[in-house]
Parts: structure tokens; sequence; C-alpha cells
């Protein structure tokens, strides 16, 4: 039978179950890797676990994220993972080597091969032709645990390039605009984009892992592209040329849909506050005042990007009211543009040059002022993210960023005077991996500060939940609503404790209050709507709620990692079988949901009476038997726990 990309290295990694859409597969894992803002915890699960050595082909720790060393917990969490990596046998990327994506993508990222990261922005990978899938900490240490990585198989869609894009002007993170501007948030649930047509090729690596990169913003389980002369040429160019396979789709291979997208009628776009698929071409808003302009992170910091920025900026300076922050995705790459004269110009232009990590995007340094505008090369603009709450935070090309950094507002750079150069993709790259430790046959002590706590563990699945409404909320809720980022918060990752009195803080100050005055009276329950938990893969949005006593969250539906997040700490996922029950529960409901146990063993629908208004009304679980498994008993930690016993 032909075989789509997907399917193929599906099939080649598959461990039990088929390709059925909806049905449950486990996936051998050729590469797991960690950032610091999840690898904390990930690395004190593995620890929890048992094993004394991962058990995956390839398993990388980098430090990206906590950069802002304002106090000894970063700086600890750094030596955690440090001594972690070299205790289980992991690559350890020190501190200013890059973002991992973008540095994974330069020195691991393999064709035909399977790589599971904690950050939802793996899949840039699928830019060399890997399936790359964001995951959540306990999953990621349960795989390099040696047990297969478990899904359920995804529909695949193919989105077909014709055309070439009119460049310089129009860039690859236009094409991912205005597919998000075509299909929304939601828009890719349950899915892996597959990339093909005769316009792939116009396009380069580096090109492709953007349009990947934000595939998650779409809801996408994966994005991936041919394997192709393109990735060969890059893979040689980063002296890797060995781990080259070409890997196409079959000739009459089936998808579930088809999208096409002519690459010459793709103009800039810009995503509007305050999400992603808020798209609108450039030109409507022209004249738009800028105060701030950020380039660079996971998304568009690649040479080609920064060297045409430079061109942008050369000779001329940062419009007077404009602050031009830009953060160079890898050490790779700050050592070419240093190396060509680029960051002389870029800094004689008035640009802040930032350290190589997330920075900015993750709200880690880099706030705007009080309600500026911040036009960003980020793939996110939820609201508060950037650190301040009343930030109009726009997304856009570096193209265009840069146009709006010298004017000082947004312009129609198509019909503009902006020069524009056009650099090309290099032939051989400057590899130096000394910033990367490799595993080590000297294991070490595991180093752990005063702000490292352990992991805590939920109960087995009580028979019934007598639980209070702690919150109602709308659709499209992000896992930076439920548990906020930036540099105030960040820093408590590896302790769960401290980083509860964050949940919600940005949408309900009064939610953590009642939620430990719920815990000693059955817990809470979190009410929501559509895709519930979009964003990043922070499981800390399903741990520091579970720590706090919440025992269900019920919605009209899920993201795909919060849901699998909410399922490892055994939070019961439950989805409204009428959507219209959900205006009639209110904050304080006291909601009753009897022989659970038995409901979900079964797969049956749990009946819930609202004892406050007397309500009836059921909810489904759609749990598969795995995830029935990991309910009853508590969640993954307790599960595994009781497998390797």
């Amino acid at each position: 039978m032909p075989l789509n990309i997907a399917e193929k290295i599906i099939q080649s990694h598959m461990v039990y179950g088929g390709m059925k859409v909806g049905e449950p597969v486990g996936l051998r894992v050729d590469e797991v890797y960690t950032q610091d803002a999840t690898g904390t915890m990930a690395w004190l699960q593995f620890e929890a676990i048992g094993i004394d050595t991962v058990r995956v082909p390839v398993a990388v720790s980098y430090v990206d994220h906590n950069m802002v060393q304002s106090n000894y917990m970063n700086p600890d969490d750094h030596a955690f993972l440090q001594s972690a990596a070299r205790r289980f046998g992991a690559y350890f990327s020190r501190p200013g080597n890059g973002i991992c994506h973008q540095v994974n993508l330069e020195r691991f990222a393999a064709p035909g091969k399977i790589a599971l990261g904690t950050d939802s922005h793996t899949p840039t990978n699928g830019g060399a032709g890997m399936l790359a899938i964001g995951v959540g900490g306990l999953d990621a240490a349960v795989v390099m645990g040696g047990a297969p990585f478990a899904l359920n198989m995804p529909m695949v869609t193919l989105i077909k390039l014709s055309g070439q894009l009119r460049r310089p002007y129009v860039t690859a993170m236009d094409v991912i605009l205005e597919i998000l501007r075509r299909l929304t948030v939601k828009g890719g649930v349950g899915r892996i984009f597959e990339y093909d047509g005769e316009g792939v090729a116009s396009l380069d690596v580096t090109e492709r892992a953007t349009i990947t990169n934000m595939g998650a913003e779409l809801g996408a389980t994966t994005s991936i592209f041919p394997s192709d002369n393109r990735t060969k040429e890059f893979l040689r160019a980063q002296g890797r040329e060995g781990d080259w396979i070409e890997l196409k789709a079959d000739d009459g291979s089936k998808y579930a849909d088809i999208i096409d997208i002519d690459l010459a009628a793709v103009e800039p776009m810009v995503a509007k506050p305050h999400s992603p698929d808020n798209v609108v071409s450039v030109r409507e808003l022209a004249g738009t005042k800028v105060d701030q302009v950020c380039i660079g992170g996971c998304t568009n910091s690649s040479y080609q990007s920064l060297r045409a920025v430079a061109g942008i900026l050369r000779g001329k300076t940062v419009a007077e009211r404009v602050n031009l922050l830009i953060n160079p995705g890898s050490r790779q790459v700050y050592d070419m543009i240093a190396g060509d004269g680029s960051l002389r110009e870029l800094a004689a232009a008035g640009a802040r040059v930032l350290e190589s990590s997330c920075g900015p995007c993750i709200g880690m340094g880099g706030a705007p002022g009080s309600g500026q505008v911040s036009v960003r090369t980020f793939n996110r603009n939820f609201e508060g993210r950037s650190g301040t709450k009343d930030a109009k935070v726009f997304l856009a090309s570096p193209i265009t960023c840069a146009a709006a950094a010298v004017a000082g507002e947004f312009s129609d750079v198509l019909n503009s005077s902006v020069n524009i150069p056009t650099p090309q993709e290099p032939d051989k790259y400057p590899v130096c991996d000394n910033m990367i430790i490799p595993p080590s046959a000297d294991k070490g002590a595991i180093i752990k500060g005063p702000n490292i706590r352990e992991v805590p563990v939920k109960s087995p699945l009580a028979d019934e939940i007598n639980a209070e409404v702690l919150i109602t909320l709308g659709d499209n809720i992000t896992t930076d609503d439920i548990m906020p980022a930036g540099a105030k918060v960040l820093p408590f990752r590896s302790n769960i404790p401290a980083i509860s009195e964050f949940v919600f803080s940005n949408i309900d100050s009064g939610f953590v209050k009642r939620a430990q005055e719920a815990r000693p009276h059955g817990g809470g329950i979190i009410i929501g709507g559509e895709n519930y938990g979009q964003g990043s893969s922070r499981e800390h949005a399903a741990l520091a709620p579970m720590y706090l006593g919440v025992q269900a969250v019920i919605a009209r539906s899920f993201a795909r990692i919060h849901r699998s997040n909410l399922i490892n700490f055994g939070i019961l996922p439950l989805t409204f079988e009428d959507a219209a029950v959900a205006a009639k529960i209110s904050v304080g409901d006291r909601l009753i949901i009897k022989g659970i146990r038995d409901s979900v063993q079964n797969g049956q629908p749990c009946a819930i009476e609202n004892a406050s208004n007397g309500l009836q009304f059921t909810c489904a679980s759609n749990l598969n038997e795995r995830e029935r498994e990991l309910i009853l008993i508590g969640g993954l930690l307790p599960y595994t726990k009781s497998k390797t016993s």
C-alpha cells in the first residue's frame, strides 16, 4: 500500500497498534530532548522512576529558557540539569549554546527518525524530514526510560506548495501566517501536516523549519517536509551528510485532505493581538506606530534571516522611539553574524543584541512598556506572555520587523523602497560543539539546590468526586493562561508548591485561594470551552492544578498535549456531551460524579449532578485502554513505577 511520509516513519518505528486514525499506536523513539523550563521536572521524574541510565539512542538536555540569573534559583537548576545529564547518560547543551530547537536542527535532527521534545515547538525539526513531536516532561521521562511513545494515530493533511515566494519581501513566516489565517489555532488538532509540491524545493531547511515550528500554533501533532537535495545540502554544510536519507511520499499515497498554497500569491502578513491566527496583510496596518521590535527566537533566527536584517539596517539608525532587540537562535548563528560583519551593522544601527536564548518570547526579559506595540518574529502573542499585560504584541517576518524598526511604523514592504538583500544558504556552517558536553562514563553525583523539590504524586482515582467548581472559562484557554511564564514565575519550575501560587493568576487572582480552601473538602473542578490548554507543552499547567487539588477538567474539547498532561497527573479530562450545559454551571457550584471508576473502566459516560441547582448531565472521557489505566492508578508516574518495580 502506498504510504505518505508520516506513515512511513510511523510504520518503521511501530511497537504496537496500527495506523488507523484515532487508534492508539506505540512508537520507538530515536531522540528525546528537554529544555530547562520543562526539563528540570522531567529529569526529576526520570530520577523518581528509578532507572540508572537513559534507554533511547540520543538524549539531550538544553538550557535556553530560564537564563536570567537574578538569584540562585535558575543557576541551581542549570547545575542540576548538567549533573543529571552526566549521571543518566545525556548530552548537555550549556547555557549560551542556543535555543533547543535551532541547535537540535543544526546538530541532531535527521530525516526518517522520531524525536520527542518537552516543548511544543519541537516540530521545528520537521524541516529536516524528522517526525518531531512536543510532549509533556513526564511523557519524555518515561520514554527515556525505554517505554514506547503512545499517541492516538493522527490524520495526515497534505499542504501542497506551488510556485515560489516573491523574495526578498515574502518569507516562510508569511507562509505559515497565511495558513494560520485560513485554518485558525484549532485547525491542526488531531493532524500531522505534511508538505509537498513543486514549491518545496524553493525553500531551504531553515525556512521549512520556520513553517514546521509555527505549525504548533495550529494545534497540530507535528509538521514535516520531505528529505530531498536541499536537506542533503543542509546536512552536508553542518558536517552531517551521513545522517541524510531521501524521504518522500509514495505515488498514490492517501491523505485526509489537501490544502493548496500558491507561494507566489502569499504576501507579507502580520498576526495581530492576541492570537497567532488573528492574521491580516501588512499593508492593512501600514502607518501603525511601533514601540518595540524583537527579531530572532526559535522561529526566525537563521543566519540568512539575520543577515538580511543587518542588510536592511546597514547605514541606518533605528527609529528614535523604537527599542530593537535581537536574539540569535544559536551560537553558530551568532558566530556567523560576528564573522561577516552583520553583528557590527546591527549594533551600529542601535540594535540591542541579546544572548542566544528564548529571551523575550518566553517573557524572560525584553518586556514592552505599558500599552506599547511590540512586533516580533516569534510564534506566540498571547495576552501577557511578553511580561506586560496591556502590551499589544504582533507577529511578523524578520523583513517586516526590520522595516518597522527603521520606519517606526508598519509599512507595506512589497511597495516600499526598502533595500532588502537576499543572502544565500551557506555552503558550510562553522561547526564547533565544545558547548555540548557528551555523555560520560564518569557519572558523578546529582546536584540539587534548595529550590528543587520532589515530584508530587496523585492518589489513585476515587470512586466519587464531590468537588467545587473553581473557575469557568471560554474557548482557546492557553497554558500561558493556566500557568504563566516570565521571569517572575519560571524560576519556580522545580518547586511545585511555590509555582502553584501562580495558577490562573493572569485571569483570576482569587483562583488559588478558592482551590486551597476547597482542597480539604473534595478539591476542585475546572470548566473550560473548546481547545482548552492550547499552546505550550508545559506540564506545570496540569501538575500545579493537581497539587492544588483539582480533580477534573470538563471542557468542550482539549488541546492534545495538555490533555495528555492532565491524564499523566491523574486529573480526569471530560468533555460535555451537551455543550449548552456549560452555561448552566457557575463558580462555587458543587458537582458530584459517582461510580467514576466503573465508568472509566468500561468507557461509559460519567453521570454528573450539580448539587447547587439540581442539574444532571453526562460527560464523556474518551479514554483509550492505556489512558484508563493511568487515570485509575493516579497518573503516569505511579503507573510506570508499578511496571518497573
